[in-house]
């Protein structure tokens, strides 16, 4: 993001904008004030609303989650263990890791060593 430009006695583009709508002016009223293209004034609105938006709590809750890849040929194994279930390949992939997680199998699961 560039320096604020000083636009029409206003701080800047964007304070500028502002000032105009509020004034009742159109988008293509505003543009052409200014000197920008119409979509330039939307895009102005937009970051200031955005500024202006509280910022989100830190991710947390039983909603949460992460995105993990799976390869390929791993996801489509699973797809007739998923069929027989009548769950999908993805809800196949949550309940394994859950219960895995949930009842402390994973030494048991993966069998790579002395259990910690």
């Amino acid at each position: 993001m560039g320096a604020p430009k000083l636009t029409l006695g206003y701080e800047s583009r964007t304070a500028a904008v502002s000032a105009l709508r509020a004034d009742g002016l159109s988008t293509a009223a505003i543009a052409a004030r200014i000197g920008i293209e119409p979509k330039t004034v939307a895009a102005l609105e937009a970051s200031a609303a955005r500024a202006k938006r509280p910022s989100l709590p830190p991710i947390s809750g039983p909603a949460v989650g992460r995105t993990v890849l799976i390869p390929f040929q791993d996801y489509a194994a699973l797809r007739p263990h998923a069929a027989r279930r009548a769950f999908t390949v993805d809800q196949l992939i949550r309940d394994i890791i859950e219960i895995v997680a949930r009842d402390d199998m994973v030494d048991a699961v993966l069998d790579d060593g002395p259990a910690s």
